[in-house]
């Protein structure tokens, strides 16, 4: 299966899966008197629609490259992540704002047995951040670590409504509210995780250098073709699961232009041969005698 095909069925993995907490969360939420329990159902219903987004955008990014975009359609991940980064906000917003209003609202302590269906849903969604994170870094996603994340802020938010419902239930009278507190305090998991999104997608948008290692294992390959006697220079951008490479060799300056053509394109056969997700390898010749004064 390839790296596309495996984003794509873990994507459909997790809008499976937030459907199904969504509705387990809501109804034990309300028939356990739980406002966290009921802010969790909020977070795993947009939770929803953002892995519908990364689903769409995953399908989209797959599409080869053509006339009007020679580089693929790779760019629409980050994009993508902007909007899930958007729909973790405005959830975080909604939740900070109806943990306020049902502080100040006086209410009955939730039930008991909420306890166990949070229980369950934090060891759910923490497998199920594993099990994203891990495709992430696999498939070099964006969006999918977007989306990873989203699963492990739902975690921290059922922790703390388990907290909140745990110190409730145990102190009673007058600790009605601490679950709302604890949805409260979740919403600002959920911000801070907001940035650890954002800020990712954003360096990919604008072609920041974050891949030392790459460039490093790019250099490493490149000593392996026959007649490359060293690199100089070494560009590499992000778009999508993909990597652009602009790449500077150096040759003997003795032989033809024919024959450095030709080693050009053996080290970039050997380059994306060798090192998964290479899409664009451009291959600049300098000769060993070239001066950079």
């Amino acid at each position: 299966m390839d790296t596309h095909q495996s984003a794509i069925r873990t994507a459909y993995f997790s809008i499976i899966g937030n459907a199904a907490l969504a509705l387990v969360k809501g109804v034990a939420g309300i028939l356990g008197n739980s406002y966290a329990l009921i802010a969790d159902a909020i977070e795993s219903t947009t939770d929803i629609f953002s892995s519908i987004l990364v689903l769409l955008g995953l399908k989209y990014a797959k599409r080869p490259a053509d006339d009007n975009h020679p580089y693929g359609h790779g760019k629409i991940e980050p994009l993508i992540t902007f909007i899930v980064v958007a729909f973790l906000v405005t959830s975080a917003t909604v939740i900070a704002y109806e943990s306020i209003v049902h502080i100040q609202t006086p209410h009955k302590v939730p039930s008991s047995w909420t306890l166990y269906v949070l229980g369950a849903i934090i060891l759910w969604k923490e497998a199920s951040y594993q099990i994203v994170i891990r495709k992430s870094r696999e498939t070099h996603s964006t969006s999918l670590k977007a989306d990873a994340w989203h699963h492990r802020s739902d975690a921290i938010t059922s922790i703390m409504a388990f907290l909140g419902i745990s110190v409730a239930l145990l102190f009673g009278e007058g600790y009605e509210t601490a679950d709302d507190w604890a949805a409260l305090l979740a919403s600002g998991f959920i911000l801070y995780n907001s940035y650890r999104i954002f800020r990712p997608a954003l360096s990919e948008i604008m072609d920041e250098h974050q891949y030392d290692d790459l460039v490093e294992l790019i250099r490493e390959k490149s000593m392996e073709v026959d007649g490359i006697l060293g690199t100089e220079k070494c560009f590499v951008r992000k778009s999508g699961i993909s990597y652009h490479v602009d790449l500077h060799a150096i040759v003997n300056g003795a032989i033809s232009v024919k024959e450095g053509h030709d080693v050009s394109h053996r080290l970039k056969d050997h380059l994306q041969s060798q090192i998964a997700n290479l899409d664009h390898v451009l291959i600049h010749i300098e000769p060993d005698e070239y001066d950079n004064g």
